[in-house]
């Protein structure tokens, strides 16, 4: 499993972040983050909303676009371990400068620098979707996609959105995604992780994405599910994290297959791999064990997820080559 080539689309660059990652920039700052790690070394938190906070703690030792090539490159060495060829990684001006563009700006070349080098070197290509983070309102929202048009491109492809399912409405963060949209990002967002199948209709109807992150509560709704066909909306869809946290009891009682039986397209990521314990070889090695998947069902899967990618054609050409050697 581990060295077949994969697709990841569905991956959060802080939160991919190895705990002695954020060990070592905590010391090297001085900065007391004991609280957030468990005695193992992995990260501690009691559940999604406590999870964000943890999370939201991890990046505070991320101070500068040095440590976020660190991070950059750490992330890419991982992936890249278990057989990633290609993954976009979701990338928060919010974290990066409190989305000042002159900011991101710096934070983003040290990103990218970070990325190529890794293509270079570990033969994994990474592109960029900017999110903007829910609980951080719309006005918030509207700086990051302001950040995101300023830096459309060959490297930045996609907008999006994550955080709290809770706050606000999909609605409040339209011109934020419109402003993505004219400047020609392709948009996800997350939804139906924990907001029931109505956060992914709502957010069909009020943002017009293409991908949705997680999706996977689509089951519960047999006419939206064959609006994600009719639309052909693919859905990013994370089984250990929704294990992890919950959503589900079990790899079992996940709604992956059953999806597949409805014609949704659906994809295999990590989400925040190091916080839930997980990596993309740990993934399908779950998914062969539950539901019988073989290299056959993982080559289509894998194929699913690169004609849903936001890169342009020549980046999708050569990662197809990549996906059948």
């Amino acid at each position: 499993m581990k060295d077949i080539p994969k697709v990841e689309l569905h991956l959060h660059l802080e939160g991919g972040a190895p705990p002695e990652f954020i060990r070592g920039l905590a010391l090297e700052k001085k900065v007391d983050l004991s609280g957030i790690f468990t005695d193992d070394g992995g990260y501690a938190y009691r559940d999604f909303l406590h999870f964000l906070e943890v999370y939201e703690a991890a990046t505070s030792v991320l101070t500068g676009p040095e440590e976020f090539a660190r991070l950059t490159t750490a992330l890419l060495e991982e992936s890249a371990s278990h057989g990633v060829v290609y993954t976009e990684a979701f990338l928060s001006p919010d974290f990066c400068g409190g989305a000042d563009m002159i900011a991101w700006r710096e934070y983003l070349a040290a990103m990218r620098e970070a990325a190529e080098a890794a293509e270079r070197d570990l033969g994994i290509t990474m592109r960029g979707v900017i999110t903007c983070v829910r609980h951080f309102g719309p006005d918030q929202a509207k700086a990051v996609a302001t950040c995101a048009a300023d830096t459309a491109g060959d490297f930045i492809v996609g907008f999006g959105m994550g955080g709290d399912e809770s706050a606000h409405t999909p609605a409040d963060f339209a011109w934020s995604f419109d402003c993505a949209r004219e400047a020609g990002l392709a948009i996800t967002t997350h939804a139906g992780e924990w907001g029931g199948a109505k956060s992914v209709r709502d957010s069909i109807e009020a943002l017009g994405p293409v991908r949705i992150g997680h999706g996977v509560q689509s089951i519960d709704d047999p006419a939206l599910c064959d609006l994600l066909v009719e639309r052909d909306i693919t859905l990013e869809v994370c089984p250990g994290s929704n294990v992890f946290l919950g959503v589900y009891k079990s790899l079992k009682d996940h709604p992956i297959q059953r999806l597949r039986d409805r014609g949704v397209k659906v994809t295999v990521s990590t989400d925040d791999p190091p916080f839930f314990r997980t990596t993309m070889t740990r993934e399908y090695e779950g998914l062969a064990h539950t539901f019988g998947y073989d290299e056959e069902t993982f080559a289509e899967l894998n194929q699913t997820a690169l004609d849903a990618a936001f890169c342009d054609e020549p980046t999708r050409d050569k990662i197809r080559k990549r996906l059948t050697q």
